[in-house]
């Protein structure tokens, strides 16, 4: 627990003592770089599930000349496969370091602030953007905003803080480096991907819930007997 430091050592606003009794105390990380963070780690898991989604639709859907079906369990596969990546990026790397990309690259870090075991207190914070992140983490940004130390319902639960952190160019560099390399392997492997057409034809789930696709005059997509046409040149829309 943190405990409010005495009137003669108590610490600026925006500042908490940490654990460990130092002359040192904890610079809360503003909204501001948690939103900066957080954009940076979504383009980063996009261009991971990019590559993802591109496999498990060619894998388990059906290409029909210029059109592309989705059958449901390529829908089923490609979601599991997105939340169980989302979760164990965040999960693994905040467990064992602190830091994401994202947050590497901005200068912040999540703490415990409790002695509860990491692994556990860091899949509590994740698991709770269930929560959090209703409402485009509305919730989440309310609840951190109404905090004295920006903390989101996960944080409280997990006993966490994320504090602004000096983290050397030997961290940040990297950081950097890989952020590209998987957004510019995105752009590179999806076309490739897409173009071959390894189909596993399924016994199960094979209702077709999606299509995609392309005529000479126009591109539709239909979902769910909700159907949008775009005219190719024309611009128009039904």
């Amino acid at each position: 627990m943190i405990e409010p430091a005495s009137p003669a050592t108590r610490a600026p606003a925006g500042q908490v003592q940490p654990e460990k009794k130092d002359d040192s105390f904890w610079r809360m990380a503003t909204l501001g770089d948690r939103l900066i963070a957080f954009t940076l780690d979504s383009a980063f898991l996009f261009g991971v599930f990019a590559m993802v989604d591109a496999w498990a639709f060619m894998r388990w859907g059906i290409v029909d000349g210029t059109e592309l079906k989705l059958t449901l369990a390529a829908l089923l596969v490609a979601e599991s496969l997105n939340a169980a990546i989302f979760f164990l990026y965040l999960w693994v790397l905040e467990a064992s370091f602190g830091v994401t990309l994202g947050k590497a690259m901005v200068g912040i870090r999540v703490v415990r602030t409790s002695g509860r075991n990491p692994l556990a207190a860091f899949a509590i914070r994740n698991l709770l953007r269930v929560v959090d992140g209703l409402g485009f983490y509305l919730v989440g940004t309310v609840v951190a905003g109404c905090s004295r130390i920006n903390r989101r319902l996960g944080d409280m639960c997990a006993g966490t803080v994320v504090i602004e952190e000096h983290l050397g160019e030997w961290v940040k560099i990297p950081a950097v480096a890989l952020w590209a390399a998987v957004l510019a392997g995105a752009v590179w492997f999806v076309p490739r991907i897409c173009q071959t057409n390894a189909a596993l034809p399924s016994r199960y789930l094979n209702q077709v819930v999606v299509q995609v696709g392309r005529s000479e005059e126009s591109a539709y997509f239909t979902v769910a007997g909700f159907h949008v046409e775009v005219r190719v040149g024309s611009g128009s829309a039904r």
